[in-house]
C-alpha cells in the first residue's frame, strides 16, 4: 500500500531547483546530452526482447561501474540496478527506465534503424524498440553521469533501476517489475519514493504530460472456454450450440460495465479479441474459445468485473444447457499518481520543459508495470513527448507502430525532468 507523504513540504518543493549547488547541475546536463542521443542510437540499433536484454544489461553496467556507482546485475533475469550514494545523510529516491523492445520489423528511414532479427512463438521476427524505451534508458543513464558527478551534495541516495521485460516475460517465464519487487529490491534498498517516465508520440516534441491520481489503466486477459456438445447444422435441437452461447455471453458481458458497475468511480473497458470455433459450415462444434482484454482504473471495481465476468458468461452458457469456464489473468494493476508527490513534482517539470509545456493529460487506457512499483511507495510517473514540429500528435504513428519516430530533441528534456525531480525532492526532505 501507499505510504503517506505527510513529511513532504510542498512549500520547498516548489522552489523548483536546487541552486545552492557547488556543482552547476544544468551545466553537467549540457554536457551530457549529446552522449544521451550516442547512448539512445546505440540501444535502438541493438533492440533485445523482454528478458533477454543480455547486450543492453552490459552496456548500462559498463556505463555506471564507469561513473563510481555501485551495481547489481541479473535481477528478475537481466535487470541492472545502480546504488549512487550521497554524501549526506537522507533517502533513497528510485528512478526506473525499461530496457525491452518489441517484436516488430523496423520501417523508420535512419541511419541507425534496427535490423535485427530472433525467434518469437516459433518464428522468425524483426525487433525494434517500437515503444521507446530505448530512449528511457538513454536518459536515465544521462541522469546517472549528472547526478553522479554532484554525489558529494546529494543528501541521500539514487537507485538506478533498468528493468527487463515490461511488455511481459516469454510464456512460461515471470519477469519484470512484479519480479524484482518478489526478489526483494525494494526490500533491499528501502526507496522511498519512485520516478518514472515514457516517451509518447501523443504530445509534441519536448512537452511534459502528466496526471495526479489513476494514470494508466489496469490490464487483465480473461480466458472463456464454452463447452456444448456437436451435432449436426441442420439438427441444432439434437446437440447444445456453444456458438450461440458465446455470443449471448459477448453480449451480455457488454452490461457489466454500462449496467453493473460503479462507473461514477472509474471508466472501464471489457473488450472481446479472440473468437475460435467449429471447422465446418454444417457442423455445430463442440467448444467455442473466448480470449479478450480488461482494462479500468479503480483497484475494487477490477475485482469487481473479474466476479461478475464470471458469474454473467457461467449464467448465460448454462441456461442454453452449456458450460463456461473462466479463466483470469491478472497482468498490471492501475498506475496510480500519488497526489502530493505529483503536486510536488510539477515545479521540476516546469524547470526541465518550460511553464508553458507542462499540461495535464487524460486517462490512459494502456498500461505499465511501474505500477507495481508505485503500488509500494508513493510514485510519479509521466509521458515526455516526441512528436517533432510540424507533425500533429494526432496522426502521428503511435508507440508500438513499426513506423514509431522518436524526435530526439525532446530527450534533453526529459533527462533533465528525471535528474530535476531526483534534486527536488532529496533536497525538499533535507530541510524537513
Amino acid at each position: 500500500m501507499k505510504k503517506s507523504l505527510l513529511s513532504l513540504s510542498l512549500a520547498i518543493a516548489a522552489t523548483a531547483s536546487v541552486t545552492a549547488s557547488a556543482t552547476d547541475p544544468n551545466s553537467l546536463l549540457a554536457q551530457t546530452e549529446p552522449k544521451v542521443i550516442e547512448w539512445r542510437r546505440h540501444i535502438h540499433q541493438n533492440p533485445e526482447l523482454g528478458n533477454r536484454e543480455f547486450e543492453t544489461a552490459k552496456y548500462i553496467t559498463a556505463h555506471l561501474k564507469s561513473l563510481g556507482i555501485e551495481v547489481e546485475t541479473g535481477v528478475a533475469h537481466t535487470g541492472v540496478i545502480g546504488l549512487l550514494k550521497g554524501g549526506k545523510p537522507g533517502p533513497t529516491v528510485a528512478l526506473r527506465a525499461d530496457m525491452d523492445a518489441l517484436p516488430v520489423t523496423e520501417e523508420v528511414e535512419v541511419s541507425f534503424a534496427s535490423r535485427a532479427k530472433t525467434q518469437y512463438n516459433g518464428e522468425e521476427v524483426g525487433v525494434m524498440h517500437a515503444c521507446g524505451h530505448d530512449t528511457h534508458v538513454a536518459m536515465l543513464m544521462g541522469a546517472a553521469q549528472v547526478l553522479s558527478a554532484m554525489r558529494d551534495e546529494l543528501a541521500g541516495n539514487v537507485l538506478f533501476i533498468f528493468q527487463p521485460a515490461e511488455e511481459g516475460a516469454p510464456d512460461g517465464e515471470e519477469g519484470g517489475a512484479e519480479l524484482m519487487l518478489k526478489e526483494g529490491l525494494f526490500k533491499k534498498y528501502k526507496p522511498a519514493v519512485a520516478f518514472g517516465q515514457h516517451v509518447s508520440s501523443s504530445l509534441p516534441s519536448g512537452v511534459i504530460g502528466y496526471r495526479s491520481g489513476p494514470l494508466m489503466a489496469s490490464s487483465d486477459e480473461f480466458r472463456i472456454n464454452v463447452k456444448g456438445r456437436q451435432t449436426h447444422g441442420s439438427r441444432p435441437w439434437g446437440g447444445v450450440d456453444p456458438i450461440t452461447a458465446a455470443a449471448q455471453i459477448i453480449m451480455g458481458t457488454q452490461t457489466l460495465v454500462s449496467r453493473q458497475v460503479d462507473i461514477t468511480k472509474e471508466p472501464a473497458v471489457v473488450s472481446f479479441g479472440v473468437i475460435d470455433g467449429g471447422v465446418r459450415n454444417n457442423i455445430i462444434p463442440d467448444s467455442v474459445y473466448l480470449n479478450g482484454t480488461i482494462r479500468n482504473f479503480d483497484m475494487e471495481n477490477r475485482q469487481e468485473i473479474f466476479k461478475r465476468l464470471k458469474v454473467t458468461a457461467e449464467k448465460i452458457a448454462e441456461s442454453s444447457g452449456a458450460r463456461a469456464k473462466v479463466e483470469i489473468l491478472e497482468g498490471y494493476p492501475v498506475t496510480s499518481n500519488n497526489p502530493e508527490l505529483t503536486e510536488a513534482a510539477i515545479p521540476a517539470l516546469k524547470a526541465a520543459a518550460g511553464d508553458n509545456k507542462v499540461v495535464v493529460v487524460p486517462k490512459v487506457t494502456g498500461a505499465e508495470d511501474f505500477s507495481f512499483f508505485a503500488n509500494e511507495i508513493p510514485g510519479f510517473y509521466y509521458f515526455l513527448g516526441v512528436t517533432p514540429k510540424g507533425t500533429d500528435p494526432a496522426s502521428a504513428a503511435s508507440n508500438h507502430s513499426p513506423r514509431f519516430y522518436v524526435d530526439e530533441s525532446a530527450l534533453k528534456v526529459g533527462t533533465r525532468a528525471i535528474t530535476q525531480l531526483t534534486l527536488d525532492y532529496l533536497a525538499s526532505q533535507q530541510k524537513n
